[in-house]
């Protein structure tokens, strides 16, 4: 083969090159004012768009990389939306459940003072004016709750502790509240202890709030509470004859602000199971609900024992070694 000939084919070799390399220019060029385009539109509100590209284009990894961030911030807008659709709902039921026992409060409160009513009636009228701020400061304590969860200087007071003797002196506490109701109270504490690793008051709030909701929701005549050994972990059952819960409100009964409908009364925040919940979690724990309208619901609690807790954490140290 001549040197000409060898120096045709180079060039012709470099002139493919070449022309290889300009296509490949012009469409990386096409691409790049494709992905301009469709970031203006998701600039202009619309992310449901992306960015397409074969794997063994150049362009491949920045169009996949675009794409997981407009997915991600997608994300992040439908939770902050659906935050702010909370925190609405949580101003309009702060304005209702607040300014009415409020203005209720206020009502009886002057007519009292202006001497309106007298005698037995003044007193009457004095008493459900004080029924009505323990609702107002139940209310508010209930709000602190929700709003000191969520926020980042939440601490909790983590101890070991015999949950069979805090159980029975939150009982004892429900006593009288109960005899009001006309709940009778049937408690299955053994002596046995179980010790446990909780937040003493994390542990006091889910109790009440689970009492209280049977007080104030079920309708129940009778409440049934009692704590075992289940395994490796402690139970507490809270189980009461009422009215029950549909099937479908029970898929939500731990929602924030959720309000069942039907066989439910209208007062509450809608917070307290929510946030029995979410304090629960915080414990290591689990909380289950099991219903059946027009005979009753039964709340589940379990936390592991602390022995086994602390052969967990041994065992977890002894593997990270």
């Amino acid at each position: 083969m001549s040197m000409e000939t060898v120096a045709l084919i180079g060039i012709g070799i470099a002139l493919m090159s070449v022309c290889g390399c300009a296509l490949t220019i012009r469409r990386v060029k096409k691409q790049i004012q494709e992905m301009s385009e469709v970031l203006e539109d998701v600039k202009n509100g619309n992310g449901n768009r992306r960015i397409l590209a074969e794997t063994h284009e150049l362009t491949a990894p920045l169009a996949y990389g675009i794409n997981d961030i407009v997915l991600s911030y997608e994300n992040q807008l439908s939770v902050y939306h659906q935050t702010e659709e909370t925190n609405r709902q949580l101003m309009t039921s702060l304005s209702h459940d607040v300014r009415t026992p409020l203005t209720t409060l206020i009502g009886y409160l002057d007519a009292a003072h202006k001497r309106i009513v007298e005698g037995k009636e003044r007193d009457s009228y004095i008493e459900t004016a004080r029924q009505k701020a323990h609702d107002l400061k139940d209310y508010i304590d209930v709000l602190f709750d929700w709003f000191r969860l969520g926020s980042d200087e939440f601490t909790m007071n983590i101890m070991n502790l015999d949950l069979t003797e805090l159980t029975r002196k939150i009982l004892i506490d429900w006593i009288p509240v109960l005899e009001d109701a006309r709940i009778d109270l049937a408690a299955d504490i053994p002596e046995q202890p179980f010790r446990v690793k909780l937040d003493p008051d994390g542990y006091m709030r889910i109790l009440n709030n689970l009492i209280q909701n049977a007080v104030s929701h079920s309708r129940a005549k009778n409440l049934e509470i009692s704590l075992s050994g289940q395994g490796r972990d402690v139970k507490i059952c809270l189980a009461d004859d009422g009215v029950g819960i549909d099937k479908e409100d029970l898929k939500h009964i731990f929602e924030r602000l959720y309000k069942c409908d039907k066989g439910r009364s209208e007062k509450g925040s809608g917070l307290g199971l929510s946030i029995a919940r979410r304090l629960t979690e915080k414990m290591d724990g689990v909380i289950t609900a099991d219903s059946t309208p027009g005979e009753g619901t039964i709340f589940t609690l379990q936390f592991p024992l602390a022995e086994m807790t602390d052969e967990k954490n041994i065992y977890n140290k002894n593997s990270a070694q």
